[in-house]
């Protein structure tokens, strides 16, 4: 091979290489620091807000079927999450649906409570059972999974977090949140 095509067929790896680089990292770009897309992020954020706002008044989530459920949740060494006001039907109902988060999350302000986000929850068996054993995706969100047995002596279940109320510095879809405390309670 001349030396004139050895260069040439080297510049060419070298150009596909970039060309698969960048396809690879491009994506990656548009992703916020907690490795969630920060175009489906915000939306999925917006339409939470869009969806919750009704329930700012926590007087509101109970008129609706949501109910406080575990007390004011603490983390193991950092931050909370808040109360929880469960709505039961939504949980057993085995969907998820944007506009119908199962549970709404307060934090606790003296004798007040200020909407801070929601979480997305489904029983795991039902969910697998009916979704080909693939865990829940909402707007490119993964869900988590949460084992049997759990702090909440639940069966295992997928959930999702969204703070579309209260930012969190860890990311909005992140279990605790250093910025909501139980200490006004």
């Amino acid at each position: 091979m001349s030396r004139i095509q050895n260069i040439s067929r080297t510049w060419a790896v070298r150009v596909f290489s970039f060309a698969l680089l960048c396809s690879t990292v491009s994506p990656l770009l548009a992703q916020s620091a907690d490795g969630t897309d920060s175009n489906n992020s915000s939306t999925l954020v917006q339409k939470v807000r869009e969806a919750t706002k009704q329930f700012i008044d926590v007087n509101n989530a109970r008129k609706a079927g949501y109910a406080p459920a575990f007390g004011c949740v603490t983390g193991p060494d950092h931050g909370a999450m808040g109360f929880h006001y469960v709505n039961g039907q939504l949980v057993g109902d085995g969907q998820i649906d944007v506009n119908h988060p199962e549970a709404l999350i307060y934090e606790p302000v003296g004798n007040k409570r200020k909407l801070v986000g929601v979480e997305f929850i489904v029983d795991a068996a039902t969910w697998l059972k009916n979704h080909d054993n693939s865990p829940p995706v909402l707007l490119g969100q993964d869900f988590q999974f949460v084992g049997a047995p759990n702090r909440f002596n639940l069966d295992s279940f997928f959930e999702l977090h969204v703070w579309a109320w209260r930012d969190n510095p860890r990311g909005a879809f992140v279990d605790w949140n250093n910025s909501v405390s139980c200490e006004q309670e």
